[in-house]
């Protein structure tokens, strides 16, 4: 698929946030698929086995290169080389298209929003698990040409993808930082310092901002990449410089994977953490691979930009903590707690155009264990080399960094 088709078939496509109605669909389509019998899930007879009982694995990404070390996975052989027999992934256009076909059963494995995992674990109530991290950073705040500072965002509009998403949670800590409110109805002031925020399709973000029609927008790359290689935006600053080393996309099982086939889950878990490494060891391949396989549909030279360039000398201001020594995207499988954590109580005090109320009821303490399938992320980082490999403490604990 190219660029320009890609782009016109999102044209239009704003059902990119979960309301209410939403929600009751993806509760409905795990209700009637709850007697599916999904990838991995028939309990195997034994160890030397549960290869020939897993079916088809069936992926299911959107266009960015969070999905990565997923689609490497697929287009390196290495879930072939696992014993997993994958379909070609399926590409889906929005978030919400996406969940609804993972709790429809449609497809077995999802890269997504950490935040929309919350969602779906506890608003949702949907048998969900986070096996791994997909990456760290990989997002940016783009925006024209013409703006040189955040705070000439006021009286603007911004786009961002979700209104659960990191995205939305990193742009209005900036804001606050630079003395801005988010609005999400009305219209936004210059005088009153206010940015109006509005969710928007990924692909659409660079088209809108040509158009005019946006002043910026966060989102993931390579979209903020391809706003420069085409010439119509600049990067304002990185999400990974604002939130250092934040995860904003996860792999996602359903639960029945995790408890009826465990031997398959882990295999997955392997796979995705050699993928990582495969791409940190030639990102310009990686990039090369994503396009040649026809996985993202976005010019290859914003890929490749996407995937390498992060450098103060390019990006002086964009870059405003040298000393985190931080990447531009960056992969690693292990889902650290503190994050969990952390996230739950930013988006408790981020505006969203939807119910957040649940966020309330999640009890902090068990919440990481409740969404996260514990131990696999840790087993797949020891047989891929162990910490050192992926730049990870010894002792797997972090404090989370917020400029």
């Amino acid at each position: 698929m190219t660029n320009e088709n890609f782009e016109a078939a999102c044209a239009h496509d704003t059902n990119t946030w979960f309301d209410r109605r939403t929600m009751l669909r993806i509760g409905a389509a795990g209700a009637a698929a709850a007697a599916v019998v999904g990838f991995g899930e028939a309990a195997p007879a034994s160890a030397a086995s549960w290869t020939e009982k897993l079916g088809t694995l069936k992926i299911g990404y959107l266009p960015i290169t969070d999905a990565a070390p997923l689609l490497i996975g697929k287009s390196n052989g290495l879930f072939s080389k696992a014993g997993i027999k994958t379909a070609d992934p399926t590409l889906f256009r929005t978030w919400p298209a996406l969940v609804e076909a993972f709790a429809a059963k449609q497809v077995d494995i999802i890269h997504v929003l950490m935040p929309l995992a919350l969602q779906l674990k506890f608003a949702a109530k949907q048998d969900v698990k986070v096996l791994t991290w997909n990456h760290t950073n990989g997002s940016a705040i783009t925006v024209a040409k013409n703006i040189n500072d955040i705070t000439e965002l006021a009286g603007k509009t911004v786009a961002i993808p979700h209104w659960f998403s990191l995205h939305n949670v990193i742009i209005q800590q900036a804001f606050k930082t630079a003395g801005l409110k988010a609005i999400i109805k009305g219209e936004a002031s210059a005088d009153a310092k206010t940015v109006k925020l509005v969710p928007a399709a990924p692909a659409d973000m660079p088209v809108q901002l040509a158009a005019g029609q946006i002043a910026g927008y966060v989102v993931a790359e390579p979209f903020n990449a391809l706003a420069e290689v085409k010439g119509i935006g600049k990067i304002l600053r990185f999400s990974g410089d604002i939130w250092k080393d934040h995860a904003c996309c996860v792999t996602l099982v359903r639960g029945d994977l995790i408890k009826k086939n465990p031997l398959a889950a882990q295999a997955i878990a392997n796979v995705i953490a050699e993928s990582q490494l495969i791409i940190e060891r030639d990102r310009n391949q990686a990039a090369t691979n994503l396009s040649t396989g026809g996985y993202l549909p976005q010019d290859v030279k914003a890929i490749k930009k996407a995937l390498a360039d992060y450098t103060t000398a390019e990006y002086p201001k964009a870059i405003t903590h040298p000393e985190w020594k931080s990447q531009r995207i960056n992969f690693q499988p292990f889902p650290y707690p503190s994050y969990t954590v952390e996230l739950i109580k930013r988006l408790k005090l981020t505006a969203v155009d939807t119910d957040k109320t649940f966020l309330n009821s999640i009890n902090l303490k068990t919440a990481h264990a409740d969404l996260v399938a514990l131990g696999f992320a840790e087993k797949a980082i020891a047989k891929n080399g162990g910490n050192s490999k992926f730049g990870l403490p010894k002792s797997l604990t972090r404090k989370e960094v917020i400029s």
